[in-house]
């Protein structure tokens, strides 16, 4: 924490983006953050979406079985009800959040709190996901990860569904997505329509 001129403190809010496609990184890199948030002795709050729980019901937990507790939410509007007197908010699996994200942590940003989201910034299909597009326009830092390409060893751009299942909100693992880089994603699409 700063002073200002008036030798008051000052606690300089930010938000920080951390997306990309599944098997990426990006809850390893949130809990590598909020870890050493925590290890400053900053009071630290982590959120993820009700719907994910997939590995747990309250944990964020990582594809590498990494995992620190959070509060699972239905609305994003609850973030500001449970972030007082809290220097560092965590949010995990942000496209799974409502519309209203982006405005909460602009607010939180405001009041001087550190925010650091996770989150798919491209559905299967490769279409913007949720309020990740937004969230990365307004974020003070964006960190892209990638996962590497199960076809050529590329980067990764998108994380291509491997079942048949339109919904647009799917949780799953390796058995449902695997990440392909743009040129495999395109030639998975072009097979795909060919065998229809």
């Amino acid at each position: 924490m700063n002073n200002n001129i008036n030798g008051e403190p000052h606690r300089p809010g930010r938000i920080e983006v951390i997306c990309g496609s599944m098997f990426s990184g990006k809850t390893e890199e949130l809990i590598r953050r909020l870890r050493r948030a925590k290890f400053a002795r900053q009071k630290v709050e982590i959120f993820k979406p009700a719907i994910d729980v997939r590995y747990s019901e309250e944990d964020v937990v990582s594809h590498d079985q990494n995992h620190i507790l959070s509060t699972p939410l239905d609305s994003s509007a609850s973030i500001l009800l449970l972030s007082s007197d809290i220097d560092v908010v965590g949010i995990d699996e942000a496209q799974f959040f409502d519309a209203g994200l982006p405005e909460v942590c602009n607010e939180l940003a405001n009041r001087g709190i550190r925010v650091i989201i996770a989150g798919l910034d491209m559905d299967f299909r490769g279409v913007p996901f949720g309020p990740m597009p937004a969230l990365c326009a307004i974020a003070d830092d964006v960190t892209k990860v990638h996962a590497i390409c199960v076809k050529c060893g590329n980067l990764a751009y998108v994380s291509h569904r491997t079942i048949a299942d339109d919904r647009r909100v799917l949780l799953g693992e390796t058995q449902e997505y695997e990440p392909l880089c743009r040129e495999c994603y395109q030639k998975v699409i072009e097979a795909e329509k060919t065998n229809k």
